[in-house]
């Protein structure tokens, strides 16, 4: 099977990356020169219409959206080495809720932080920006909840929901979100970026 990643550094393509060495899949890598608007380019559209990184194709079929990559890369690899849960376990309904959860849930709060903080100069608002760190902060007294009862989001063992998660809370935090007001989340997170993967691929 050959696998090619497009991908531009410190970018939505990085966790796919990371999950690529985590689960060490051989693999190929193009760089797609997004300030230099290459996402934009005819071939590129062809591949993902979005105009983003990430895209994966597989045996030149391509998709993309990095849930959905990294869902797929969980399903078919993961769980053979011991990353992904197996399908039918209460394990499995977790992992793809926690997932959902983060890109969807957490994800969309994330959006209006990032508008209301770094977006256009005519989309930033104070006001804006602490109603979404307001509601960030709810969210991660949810994660924080589960964090205080095992050491990883599916129990005793790191994942790839690991991974997909601490990536979009890693982000979060970046840009402001009160991740270091809840202890356990950030205990976790800290272990998530120690990983070699993610320190190699520079998260």
């Amino acid at each position: 099977m050959s696998i090619v990643l497009y991908w531009h550094a410190m970018s939505s393509a990085t966790p796919v990356a990371c999950a690529l060495a985590e689960l060490d899949l051989p693999h190929e890598r193009v760089k797609i020169d997004i300030r230099a608007g290459e996402q934009h380019r005819p071939d590129y559209l062809a591949l993902n219409p979005n105009g983003k990184v990430p895209t994966l194709t597989v045996d030149g079929a391509p998709m993309f959206e990095a849930l959905a990559i990294q869902l797929w890369l969980g399903e078919t690899y993961g769980i053979e080495r011991g990353l992904w849960p197996a399908a039918g376990t209460p394990e499995h309904l977790q992992a793809l809720s926690w997932c959902a959860w983060a890109y969807v849930s957490y994800g969309a709060v994330l959006t209006r932080l990032h508008r209301a903080t770094l977006g256009d100069e005519a989309l930033r608002s104070s006001p804006h920006a602490d109603a979404a760190r307001a509601e960030l902060n709810e969210l991660l007294a949810l994660l924080d909840t589960r964090l205080a009862r095992q050491p990883w989001m599916l129990g005793d063992t790191y994942s790839l929901v690991d991974l997909l998660v601490g990536s979009v809370i890693g982000y979060s935090a970046y840009i402001g979100a009160p991740v270091a007001a809840h202890a356990h989340v950030q205990q976790w997170l800290d272990r998530v970026q120690a990983r070699p993967a993610m320190q190699n691929e520079g998260l």
